[in-house]
């Protein structure tokens, strides 16, 4: 076999050009006049700007760590329940037997 006998496995793809006229003429496919129409279109999205306005929380927070706590309690009883009757708000339940 030559090198000139060599055959590609696959055709070639040609790189989309996007705004360099072609059929569409006038606007090329790309609307009508503005910010979208120019190179370089990159529109800031409005979630940033949202953000940006909330205010930062300044400052050091410290958050109490709720560790496990060790409760006897009924097998048929819920964790709802047995939340209620120890007071506990946050932190891991863990049954004694």
């Amino acid at each position: 076999m030559q090198i000139n006998e060599l055959k590609r496995t696959h055709k070639n793809k040609k790189d989309r050009l996007i705004g360099r006229g072609g059929k569409h003429a006038k606007t090329s496919g790309r609307g009508g006049k503005g910010q979208t129409a120019r190179a370089g279109n990159k529109r800031r999205p409005e979630l940033r700007d949202i953000i940006k306005k909330l205010p930062k929380l300044r400052g050091y927070r410290f958050n109490s760590r709720i560790g496990e706590r060790v409760v006897e309690a009924k097998p048929e009883e819920k964790f709802s329940e047995i939340r209620k009757r120890t007071g506990m708000k946050g932190g891991k339940i863990v049954i004694k037997k």
